[in-house]
């Protein structure tokens, strides 16, 4: 199974949130760079489900592959710049870098599911690292 499909399935499985699933998916790179266990990360991402804090924010599985980014940055470039680049190619993709956009919210016309949200954030954030 390959990683995109795998972070959705942990996210249904387990029942996580978008933010927790991305960060999830980089667990053994990050374990092995930050010495952080999946416990740590899950913790980390808790709180950005439903676009921070369920307040229909940023994506939270933008958010989890900018916490990625930071945390596994090794360039020369900085962290906000290679995050910036991912959040507009996120957009690209998705059409919003909201969750209350990226789910039609106010439209009533989804741009794109949760599961395809989380995938295209550990594409990105696998092309970005």
């Amino acid at each position: 199974m390959d990683r995109l499909e795998h972070s959705v399935e942990v996210k249904h499985n387990y029942g996580l949130n978008c933010c927790q699933a991305v960060l999830l998916e980089f667990a053994p790179e990050i374990e092995n760079a930050r010495q952080m266990t999946k416990e740590q990360l899950l913790n980390l991402g808790s709180g950005f489900g439903a676009g921070m804090g369920s307040m229909n924010g940023t994506c939270g599985a933008l958010c989890g592959a900018a916490m990625v980014v930071g945390l596994l940055n090794n360039s020369e470039n900085p962290t906000t710049a290679i995050t910036r680049e991912l959040s507009n190619a996120f957009k690209a993709k998705v059409g919003a870098l909201t969750c209350r956009e990226i789910k039609g919210a106010d439209t009533k016309q989804p741009l794109c599911s949760c599961d395809n949200c989380v995938r295209h954030a550990v594409r990105l954030t696998e092309t970005a690292l």
